[in-house]
């Protein structure tokens, strides 16, 4: 065989490899992928929408919650399923039948408000017109208050809903612009989040959002891991806070 054949040979080979190396790869992040979010190929996911808080129209939402949606059915559809968007008011029968993103505080998703009165009994968020520039948002003893331009919270966890096939996620932010940066950090560090918290278990995480006045809804920074706060039920005299 000649020199040139042998190259040739050498070539196709190491092609052929570094080929299926990167296939190897892709396919680990796709099924790393499922495996984190329970996305079934095929499937439907449901995404649930708040509506604008400062809106009369009962359909209307607000543009930064629209860009978390984009976020988490482009999310979907890259694990091959299938996404639904449902605005908050929809009657939808049950849950943990499919996966679900459930988007918006409980003053804009009623679906947010049962989600948290029946599977995240130690999560309160203070109403708008009891506390429109705080926003209080309280996972058991602590309390994250919204500093305008400064810092903005969100909280964001996967629920295993009881009896339930698939998990429940919630996006609880003060403001939609902290709905949207959840939903992106919850799709950008979901390798992080599966190697902390697996594929099955429940958590829910508080997330910061720094410098919105400055940064937009860049800049986002884990705060507290708050699961066994937020799946307990709280007792009535909140501690103080962050």
């Amino acid at each position: 065989m000649s020199d040139l054949a042998i190259n040739l040979l050498a070539s196709v080979i190491a092609g052929v490899a570094v080929w299926l190396f990167q296939r190897l790869i892709r396919l680990r992040r796709a099924a790393r992928l499922r495996a984190f979010f329970g996305f079934v190929p095929g499937a439907n996911v449901l995404l649930v929408v708040g509506k604008h808080a400062s809106s009369t129209q009962a359909l209307s939402v607000n543009k930064a919650d629209m860009s978390a949606i984009v976020e988490l059915a482009v999310l979907a559809k890259s694990g091959g399923t299938e996404p639904t968007v449902v605005l908050h008011g929809e009657t939808l029968d049950g849950v943990g039948e499919q996966v679900e993103f459930c988007v918006g505080g409980p003053d804009s998703n009623a679906r947010t408000a049962a989600h948290l009165r029946w599977l995240l009994p130690g999560v309160s968020h203070t109403p708008y017109d009891e506390d429109p520039e705080g926003l209080t948002l309280r996972v058991g003893p602590a309390t994250y208050r919204r500093e305008r331009d400064s810092y903005e919270y969100v909280l964001v966890a996967r629920v295993a809903v009881p009896g339930g096939r698939h998990p429940l996620f919630v996006i609880c932010g003060q403001t939609a612009a902290t709905n949207h940066a959840a939903a992106r950090y919850l799709a950008r560090k979901r390798e992080t989040l599966l190697d902390q918290h697996g594929s099955q278990a429940n958590f829910c995480l508080v997330l910061r959002i720094v410098g919105r006045g400055a940064y937009g809804n860049s800049f986002v920074e884990p705060v507290a891991d708050v699961t066994a706060d937020a799946f307990t039920q709280s007792a009535p005299d909140q501690g103080a806070g962050v």
